[in-house]
């Protein structure tokens, strides 16, 4: 694992961790991130993916133009984080900057996000590793002689790590993998949104309840989350969620369960990066320790970009979107 200390760094008045971290959602950044998009968007289409075992997921492909598509093609399927989408800003920032450059980009919905409620029957958790990595083969059959690249944001960027540690065995040929503030031990996570900011827990809060009540009304027959709704904490929410919807014990078995500390990253081939900033207030610098140490992993760990910020500039790509672009359009 090589460590490099490298490069963002903003202009006086965006240095504030928590602007960083909220900037990107803000409706003039959103506005800005729109347009600039447009294309991107208007060159894209629904794409459903069979994962296996029944679970479908949906995301939106972007085909660069003849004049633009490179050669030979290069897929990049991008990840968002929890209560994220294919729409979000950070999503849509990057993935035209990647069309511009004559990627094939997918953006992938988790399950249950993106308004894909009605997909699938059973409730999203963070666990679902397999029905990721189901969605990653298939795009690969779908496109096998695209060069495929995996980027994502906070809980993506876990789940494309932890991916990457099963492609081998999956079968799956990655060229390289970017994750951006991963989520790594989800009990740190977790802890520091009940203790931070106030906002943080506002805005997942509000998320998750959205969410759950599309869930129920999606399902109706099946779903009731009356009781689930009205917990007042993250911690309460996820905790009773774990009891009544999954097989885990335990609240402590859960999140332990979709950690990329400890042995998690072993088996990781693909070349990796891995960029966090120290004053990110919902993943804790000091976890890195705790990772496992596979040549193929690469960390950038920068002074400051708050969680998934990296903005330097309102409205035009950030210094996040042309890194990504970098490293994924490396040979």
């Amino acid at each position: 694992m090589n460590e490099l200390n490298a490069g963002f760094r903003p202009p006086a008045w965006l240095a504030n961790r928590h602007l960083q971290s909220v900037l990107p959602r803000l409706p003039p950044r959103r506005a800005a991130v729109a347009r600039r998009a447009a294309p991107m968007a208007a060159a894209s289409h629904q794409l459903v993916l069979d994962c296996g075992d029944g679970v479908r997921l949906m995301g939106w492909l972007s085909v660069p133009t003849a004049e633009t598509a490179l050669v030979p093609r290069r897929l990049a399927v991008l990840l968002h984080g929890w209560e994220g989408s294919s729409e979000s800003p950070y999503m849509l920032s990057v993935a035209q900057l990647l069309h511009e450059r004559g990627f094939l980009v997918l953006r992938l919905n988790l399950r249950d996000h993106g308004g894909t409620h009605a997909l699938n029957r059973e409730l999203f958790h963070s666990c679902r590793i397999a029905e990721v990595t189901g969605a990653v083969a298939r795009a690969q059959s779908l496109y096998p002689d695209a060069i495929l690249s995996l980027a994502g944001f906070s809980l993506g960027g876990n789940f494309w790590l932890r991916v990457g540690a099963r492609a081998a065995a999956a079968g799956i040929r990655i060229a390289r993998i970017v994750a951006v503030c991963p989520v790594l031990d989800p009990a740190t996570t977790l802890a520091a949104l009940e203790g931070g900011p106030a906002i943080y827990r506002w805005y997942f809060l509000r998320k998750w309840r959205a969410s759950l009540q599309a869930k129920q009304a999606a399902w109706p027959s099946i779903y009731d989350f009356g009781d689930l709704l009205s917990e007042p904490s993250l911690t309460g929410m996820t905790d009773r969620m774990v009891r009544q919807y999954t097989d885990f014990p335990n609240l402590a078995a859960y999140l332990c369960g979709y950690a990329i500390t400890g042995p998690v990253l072993e088996p990781l081939s693909a070349p990796a990066t891995l960029i966090t900033s120290r004053d990110d207030p919902m993943i804790l610098a000091r976890d890195l320790d705790k990772l496992a140490k596979p040549a193929s992993l690469s960390l950038v760990v920068t002074e400051r970009g708050g969680h998934c910020g990296y903005i330097d500039a309102l409205g035009g790509p950030s210094w996040i979107d042309r890194t990504i672009v970098g490293e994924l359009s490396r040979d």
